[in-house]
């Protein structure tokens, strides 16, 4: 597990120094930016240019470092209404441009008061730039920020990022997932009822599927078959959420099991890895992974491209050219990065089951992929006639 001794700071001070250092040695000099203290977790960039509010509060953000490569942050301050979830997840907030005043009609509060209020530490005044590259030639890594009274010299920072566990063998989604069931009623006349199984899902979510006509009961991520067929659902939907899908033997074993019911399966990041192990194709680590609002997909069904919202570390493994025999009929990849071919989404032939290793319900956007809940919607309806 990822530690942190983070120490708060209810005041703004960015004339403070901070440092981040990487785990290969390389650092960058910058001022505090929210809490003061120090921090650890995996370094990773996102391309986002808006939406930082829901970025922070992703739970599949669990024990990262994120690192914006927009030059500016923080001019639409923070509010009361974009949050993903009860909390920031990141471990820690990279930015280079940080916004001395916040300028929209909704923001309740800067984006630093927001950080130090919970307690997350950040760096600002970096160059994003050559980080953001070096993350690219050298991959995704271990690292830490420190400011205040953690600073210390250089080789005994490394040697306590060094310590610290790596993402690729992290079992998280049971962190960050519900404890409680609980349910989203839908908006309007209900027409189905789905059970969420929660790794990490984010509210905007469900709140898609009610606007539907689904009434969303999210479960938490330990779930049994017994209690997801005990709420009677027409479909079942896997969420997004952080750490290695290699770890999540009970989520898998789980899908197989509604896989077998034939009950109509929608799944979204980690609920595709999931859908991915569960058919029998392996996952992996990506270099770098894919995170931001402006990554190109392919629907290989359609043809059509879309821009899509990404925060996914890991990938499956699964074969780009041909159709696969599987214990639950015929599948085949539905969807392909642009960028580099990494599978983006599964479909099965013979059963009503399909994935997507991104977020159609996208806050803060783009909105190309919110057809997804629609077929999920077609699919349920397909098993009711």
């Amino acid at each position: 597990m990822t530690t942190s001794t983070r120490g708060s700071s209810s005041q703004r001070n960015r004339a403070l120094p901070a440092v981040l250092v990487l785990e290969d040695g390389r650092t960058f000099r910058g001022r505090a930016y929210g809490a003061v203290g120090d921090t650890f977790g995996e370094a990773v960039f996102s391309t986002g240019m808006t939406g930082y509010q829901e970025t922070l509060t992703d739970p599949s953000y669990d024990r990262q470092i994120v690192v914006a490569t927009a030059p500016q942050i923080g001019n639409t301050g923070w509010n009361d209404e974009d949050d993903e979830s009860g909390r920031i997840w990141v471990s820690g907030y990279v930015v280079r441009d940080p916004a001395r005043v916040p300028s929209n009609w909704r923001a309740k509060r800067s984006l630093d008061d927001e950080l130090a209020r919970q307690d997350v530490v950040g760096i600002s005044g970096i160059d994003t730039r050559a980080l953001t590259r070096h993350l690219r030639e050298r991959g995704s890594m271990r690292a830490g920020i420190f400011s205040g009274d953690t600073l210390a010299p250089e080789p005994e920072l490394l040697e306590r990022v060094q310590a610290q566990p790596h993402m690729k063998g992290a079992s998280l989604y049971e962190e960050v997932a519900t404890k409680e069931a609980y349910v989203v009623p839908a908006i309007g006349e209900k027409r189905f009822t789905v059970a969420a199984i929660d790794l990490g899902i984010k509210g905007m979510t469900p709140h898609r599927m009610a606007e539907r006509g689904i009434e969303v009961h999210v479960l938490p991520a330990t779930a049994t078959a017994d209690e997801v067929y005990a709420v009677g659902p027409d479909g079942v939907f896997f969420s997004n959420g952080p750490g290695d899908p290699a770890t999540a033997d009970g989520p898998v074993a789980l899908m197989r099991a509604v896989l077998e019911r034939r009950t109509p399966l929608f799944g979204i990041c980690f609920g595709n890895q999931i859908l991915g192990r569960a058919l029998g194709f392996g996952t992996y680590k990506l270099k770098y992974g894919h995170r931001g609002i402006n990554q190109p997909v392919q629907d290989r069904t359609t043809g059509k491209v879309e821009v899509t919202a990404h925060n996914h570390g890991f990938a499956v493994d699964a074969p780009l050219d041909r159709v696969s025999e599987t214990k639950f009929g015929r599948a085949e990849v539905s969807h392909v990065c642009l960028n580099d071919d990494v599978v983006e989404g599964l479909q099965l032939l013979d059963q009503p089951a399909f994935s997507v290793q991104y977020h159609p319900e996208a806050a803060a956007g783009p909105h190309d992929a919110a057809y997804l809940f629609d077929r999920f919607v077609s699919l349920m309806e397909g098993q009711r006639a």
